[in-house]
């Protein structure tokens, strides 16, 4: 059974799921820091109103860029600000830091936040810290976090087994996180095992395979008991935006809800 939340964090919670339904399509944009500018300034804007109007339940940004958004444009959309960062020109890529803090994604208006941890990296002691302070954080605020956790590093040489993926995804879970963002497991269809050992709701990321398609990519998540995905570049770099947000918005709060047993639902979020 999942943990009892603060009257805050299940409202936020209940905003970020959109559609109510406790599933969940969230739209990572944090690439500025990482990779470099994902459009220009004006196209930043625009590519916004594209994915809420496409129907996506949540956008992720650091906070300066969360400080330039049209508030109106989140009118339908939550805001998930993300609290680490490191660039590609760094030494080391997979070590994270901090920068930034729950109170001030709370006077941005924020919904949720999100931590990136890399387990298997060198710096993995110091990311699991962070992990840990933010969540005490969002406990006392009431805010829900989003652990954003991989195996990721130099000791992570092989296909991401179905045990490596729940070790991950439980260590988000014990250090506090509402919801956990994570890497499909090696084969697939054991992604089942992984969604049955957590004990909060996960999200896949990215479908960077672009022999399936993005479609196919969450039919099959959604199949395993993953509750949604948190996709990015092959959403803000697809010719038709919205068109690909509304595909996936139909397959995460559509038809395939229907068969959901009740214990996979809203109940089970909070």
């Amino acid at each position: 059974m999942a943990r009892a939340a603060l009257p805050g964090t299940s409202l936020r919670l209940a905003r970020l799921s959109g559609h109510g339904d406790g599933r969940f399509l969230l739209i990572p944009l944090d690439h500025s820091v990482s990779d470099g500018p994902i459009t220009t300034a004006a196209g930043f804007h625009d590519l916004v109103h594209d994915l809420v109007a496409g129907g996506a339940d949540g956008i992720v940004v650091h906070k300066g860029r969360a400080r330039l958004i049209d508030p109106q444009a989140l009118a339908s959309c939550s805001l998930v600000v993300h609290l680490s960062a490191s660039t590609a020109h760094g030494p080391d890529t997979d070590a994270k830091v901090l920068v930034g803090d729950v109170a001030e994604a709370l006077r941005l208006g924020a919904d949720a936040v999100s931590v990136h941890v890399n387990i298997g990296s060198h710096t993995e002691a110091a990311q699991l810290a962070d992990l840990g302070t933010v969540a005490a954080a969002c406990d006392r605020w009431g805010m829900p976090l989003i652990a954003m956790i991989y195996p990721r590093g130099p000791r992570m040489t092989g296909p991401p087994s179905p045990e490596l993926v729940a070790h991950v995804v439980n260590v988000a879970a014990d250090l506090g996180a509402d919801l956990v963002k994570t890497v499909f497991a090696d084969p697939p269809e054991r992604m089942s095992e992984v969604v049955a050992s957590s004990p909060v709701p996960v999200l896949v990321a990215g479908g960077a395979d672009s022999r399936q398609s993005l479609a196919e990519f969450a039919r099959t998540a959604l199949a395993t008991g993953c509750r949604g995905l948190a996709i990015g570049r092959r959403i803000f770099t697809s010719p038709t935006p919205r068109q690909t947000v509304r595909e996936l918005a139909d397959i995460v709060h559509g038809s395939l809800h229907d068969t959901l047993p009740p214990s996979n639902r809203l109940a089970g979020v909070l």
